[in-house]
Formats: structure tokens, sequence, C-alpha cells
């Protein structure tokens, strides 16, 4: 198990926010030197932008990460018709504001059907996919899913109403950390535990449901649902970083090998012995490979 320093999890350098074209503020976290490469991290599920990776690379990489709260989440104004086109646009909006140019973007677990649906509007230059959800409605995935997930997963396309009232009435942090780690192989249980890991974790669900379970709810609504954004789109290119390891019943069921065969540009690097947490045992790697 690889242990991170605090320097690696550190709390944000720098908080910002802007005003999106309907007058919602959208809000941001960011690290690393103000001058350096824009890099845009988009966080997994109930997590605030507050909660990042590789924070102790940033330096001698060059590169401000920037890391945005999803509406609902943090401090990113909640949004009633949350989709994944809707938070692409938004996203979309703050690149064009941070850079002239298309920028590279990483994504982990819920986060990453997110940033498909960036990347499919045009703005992103490169993307790194982390222990990412997949698109569980397909057939490939869909009957051999566990019975319960399996159901959410029906039902976020034919009672979308329903279940974001059910995932209301349980989602709070504290149960939400619990789950992650309880539904983990033994490798990233014992990563997902230790200090400092462990507390940045609890802080960024903290920051994440501040405004209460809602935010995360139409976030996994719009994740479980059939993905609404077109492949063909996706023309930059897509690194796939999974570990054979990675037990979490939301991440891709094959380890990424139908998503590689779904991007035009996609490159997998599968590491059998290790992980979910790749994003902080690999994160420098994941960085450069993500900005070469």
């Amino acid at each position: 198990m690889n242990s991170l320093s605090l320097e690696a999890v550190r709390q944000p350098d720098r908080i910002a926010e802007m005003t999106l074209q309907d007058s919602r503020t959208l809000a941001w976290s960011e690290w690393g030197p103000e001058a350096g490469q824009p890099v845009l991290y988009i966080s997994g599920a109930g997590t605030s932008g507050e909660f990042a990776f590789g924070l102790d690379a940033l330096e001698k990489l060059n590169i401000r990460l920037i890391a945005p709260d999803r509406p609902g989440l943090g401090r990113s104004d909640f949004d009633p018709d949350k989709t994944l086109l809707s938070v692409a646009g938004d996203f979309s909006e703050l690149i064009t504001r941070l850079s002239p140019a298309k920028i590279p973007v990483a994504a982990v677990s819920q986060g990453v059907p997110f940033a498909l649906a960036l990347a499919a509007m045009g703005p992103v230059s490169k993307l790194a996919i982390v222990s990412g959800q997949d698109e569980l409605c397909q057939p490939e995935f869909l009957s051999g899913l566990p019975d319960q997930l399996r159901q959410m997963v029906e039902q976020a396309e034919a009672d979308p109403t329903g279940l974001i009232a059910m995932l209301e009435s349980f989602a709070e942090p504290e149960s939400f950390l619990e789950f992650i780690v309880s539904t983990s192989s033994d490798l990233d249980k014992a990563f997902y535990s230790a200090e400092p890991f462990l507390s940045a974790f609890r802080r960024g669900l903290k920051a994440g449901f501040q405004q209460g379970p809602k935010g995360y709810a139409l976030d996994t609504v719009a994740a479980m649902a059939p993905w609404t954004f077109e492949w063909g789109g996706i023309s930059c290119p897509v690194s796939l970083w999974y570990g054979g390891q990675d037990v979490s019943p939301v991440h891709s069921p094959d380890g990424g090998a139908f998503l590689e065969t779904r991007l035009q540009n996609a490159t997998r690097y599968f590491f059998e012995d290790e992980g979910g947490s790749l994003l902080w045992t690999r994160a420098r790697e994941i960085l450069v490979d993500l900005v070469a």
C-alpha cells in the first residue's frame, strides 16, 4: 500500500467562483502555480472539488489543478434540471474562462460520465479516466450487476424521481464513506482507512454534502441512466486507468475493456494487482501522461 504525505491531500491553495450564463454560481478549488498548465479535475461521487489528487507533484510538473464543484455539491448552486450535458456545459464555460485553448481533464469514479460528456462537447485536449463508472445500463453489464444495483440502474431510467427520493432518504457523508470502504477490496480498504487519506476523504464528502443529499442524488441518476452525449464527438486521446483488485460495484465491471472499444483514440492501462485507489497511488504517472 502506498502511503500519502499531508502535502498530497492538502486543502486548496485557492478557492474561486464564477457566474454562469444562467446566473448560477459555479465554484472550484485550485492547487499549484497560477501560471501553470491548467488541468481540470472532476471528482467522484458526493465529494466537492476540495478533495483532489497528486497535489505534491503539481509544482514540479507546472500544473494548475482546477477542481469544480458539480451543481448542488460544495459551493456550486443547485440545479434542479441537472443532467450529464448540463454539467458538461457548466464546465465548458469554466474552461473558456480559464484558457483560450482546450485543456486536459482527469476524472474518477462517478465523475467519469460527466467528463465524457464534456469531452464530447470539444473543449478537452486529453482525458484521463481513472477507476471510472461505466454505462451500467448496457446489456453487457446489466444482467451481471448485484440485484440492488441493477434495480437502481433500471429505476434511474424508469422512475428517476423515485430513485432521487430513495437516495435522499439515507445519503449523508459518514454513512456514504462507510459504504464506499465496506464495498471495496481489502487492498483499497487499507488505503482508504489510512491517514492522511481518510481525513481528506471525510472532509471532501462533508463539503460535498453541505447543501444536503440532493446534489449527489441527481448526479447518481444522471450517471446510472442511459448516457446522453454523442460518443462520436469524443475525438481527443483518452487514457483508461483500472486496477484488477477494484471490486467497487459501481465502477466498470470489466476494468474499462468495453469502454475502450467505444472510444476513437483510447489507451487502457490495467494493473492486475492494484485497486480502485489508482488515482492517488499512481497520481504522478497519471498527471505526467495527461500533460505529455
